[in-house]
């Protein structure tokens, strides 16, 4: 039994010292006062939460950068909390999955100012010391992004190990944009090639056939038959036709067959056994028909927080999310445990704002 409890410490200080660091960001956003409304922030930081967990599509997580700039300005604490939080490591949990899933939207994010930069990684991921490199001089010194969505970037800076996605969640091909454009080079080449050399044997059978009548004409005795092909041209072109019409092929059946992602709970990187919910929390303004500046905490899976109500104290969400697990989610000791634990370190933190929720997922894991 003890070292069971031991070994629930240990995994409780790992999730807290590895994924803490992944809410940095949402201090600095919720710092900012350049710009923006009161309570705008606050509100924008609070949002950003559910943008960095695992479960969460990377690609929002651009949206809510975009967002910051949009209704914060472009004062330099505005601009440093939005670059902060696209250069955030998403939460991810080795030992569900071996590589992290980075936005494949060649249109986010779609601030200026934003595009090259590229997110940090968990260290158990293979060559992520470059990666890693590569996201603290991208914070100063963008790669360039043109066109390129953050997967490509980080592709074509030498980080391969990661699984590119679009909002709907599909997986995209970072590297087909670049076979394509060699593809393109190549097809065109080839098909000038074969047009021209078409074009010059056409060319020379002409002037053969123009030579052998002149010679016809000073023999009128000799018949001369002289048999011109000119199909060569036009069988070159049909190729490429076929070609294309295979490529788009190809295309909508990669299209057709591109995946979707699973519902269920998310793991915990902890490797907490929560059941089938997700006991992370959030920090929001607006909840409950109340005004947007008044903000609550509530929980994020629907399944915990159906019945409750938003609540200004973190403690009353806290202790629901825990007899959830019990009652409805069908927790393992693990879990369950983690959750008593995480909600005795809250009510002795004593904070309520957007960094408390912040430490309630990052104690379980999220």
């Amino acid at each position: 039994m003890q070292s069971k409890a031991i070994l629930l410490s240990l995994l409780i200080a790992y999730a807290e010292a590895r994924f803490g660091q992944e809410q940095e960001p949402i201090s600095a956003i919720s710092a900012v006062t350049s710009g923006g409304g009161p309570g705008v922030a606050a509100t924008l930081a609070g949002g950003a939460i559910s943008t960095l967990l695992g479960a969460a599509n990377p690609c929002a997580k651009l949206q809510a950068a975009d967002e910051i700039i949009a209704k914060l300005g472009t004062g330099a604490d505005a601009v440093a909390a939005a670059i902060g939080l696209v250069a955030a490591e998403q939460n991810f949990n080795p030992f569900a999955t071996d590589i992290p899933s980075i936005c494949g939207d060649p249109t986010l994010p779609a601030t200026e100012v934003l595009r090259g930069v590229v997110p940090l990684v968990d260290p158990a991921v293979t060559n992520s010391a470059t990666e890693n490199a590569n996201s603290a001089k991208s914070k100063t010194a963008p790669f360039n992004a043109k066109g390129l969505s953050v997967a490509q970037v980080m592709v074509n800076n030498g980080f391969t190990s990661l699984k590119a996605v679009d909002l709907s969640g599909a997986t995209v091909d970072v590297k087909a944009g670049a076979a394509a454009g060699a593809n393109a080079g190549t097809n065109t080449g080839a098909n000038a090639g074969a047009g021209a050399a078409a074009d010059a044997a056409v060319t020379t059978a002409a002037a053969a056939a123009a030579k052998t009548a002149v010679a016809a004409a000073d023999c009128p005795p000799a018949t001369v038959f002289v048999t011109v092909t000119m199909g060569a041209a036009a069988a070159a072109d049909t190729a490429a036709a076929n070609a294309g019409n295979n490529n788009a092929n190809n295309n909508a059946n990669n299209n057709g067959n591109a995946a979707t992602g699973n519902g269920g709970a998310q793991a915990s990187a902890g490797g907490f056994d929560f059941g089938t919910c997700t006991p992370t929390m959030k920090f929001v303004g607006g909840l409950g028909n109340r005004p947007a500046t008044e903000f609550t905490f509530q929980a994020i899976d629907p399944v915990v927080a159906l019945g409750q109500q938003e609540a200004l104290n973190p403690n009353i969400i806290t202790n629901r999310i825990c007899d959830q697990l019990t009652n409805v989610c069908n927790a393992g000791a693990s879990g369950k445990a983690a959750c008593l634990d995480a909600k005795a370190q809250i009510l002795a933190l004593g904070t309520r704002d957007a960094s408390t929720a912040a430490k309630w997922n990052s104690l379980l894991g999220f």
